[in-house]
């Protein structure tokens, strides 16, 4: 399906101005670029292109609200200066999957001040001598780069590692233990002492 028609599914019948997740994975984009995505989308946190065939985010429209990008699995191998431009409060990119070679590819991230979480997997880049270092050099303001941050400690899941590995399932049993305290008449057997 093509890019746009999945935008006007995913809509149903809500305004571009309502949706604050949009997930348009494995559709077809129209020469590589983006297409259908307005900037009436202005309340949009968190988009999702994995596996697209994007060349390029030349198209993106200006997404202010944006904090979360998926990019993964395309072949973006530059042009990187119009997410600074365009979503300038990006907190999270996943860019893992592309045909990013080198450091001077991800300079332009140096201006999305909030970035805190960036994945390259499985770009060219990640095969660079003192890879890691040089692009926590690059970009201070990281604090993860693929899931670890500069003291190789992992990202918990609900910051960097639950929206690259798409955990549904693990945050439910979370929210489950946690409601275990009691909160009177438990079916304990305190309260029996003295009673004959």
């Amino acid at each position: 399906m093509e890019m746009d028609k999945r935008i006007h599914l995913e809509l149903r019948n809500r305004t571009p101005s309502d949706v604050k997740e949009l997930v348009l994975d494995n559709c077809r984009s129209n020469e590589g670029k983006i297409e259908g995505l307005t900037d009436e989308f202005e309340e949009l946190e968190f988009l999702s292109t994995i596996n697209v065939g994007l060349t390029s985010v030349a198209n993106l429209p200006k997404l202010n609200k944006l904090k979360k990008l998926e990019l993964s699995d395309n072949r973006i191998s530059g042009g990187l200066e119009v997410l600074a431009e365009k979503c300038p409060n990006l907190t999270h990119l996943n860019l893992s999957g592309n045909k990013i070679k080198d450091l001077s590819t991800i300079e332009p991230l140096k201006k999305l001040e909030n970035l805190k979480s960036l994945d390259l997997f499985n770009c060219e880049v990640t095969n660079l001598n003192d890879y890691r270092e040089n692009v926590f050099k690059l970009l201070p303001q990281l604090t993860y780069l693929d899931g670890y941050d500069r003291d190789d400690k992992e990202a918990p899941d609900s910051d960097a590692e639950g929206y690259v590995e798409g955990l549904d399932d693990e945050e439910e049993d979370e929210d489950e233990e946690e409601g275990e305290t009691c909160t009177g008449g438990c079916g304990g057997e305190g309260g029996r002492e003295g009673v004959e």
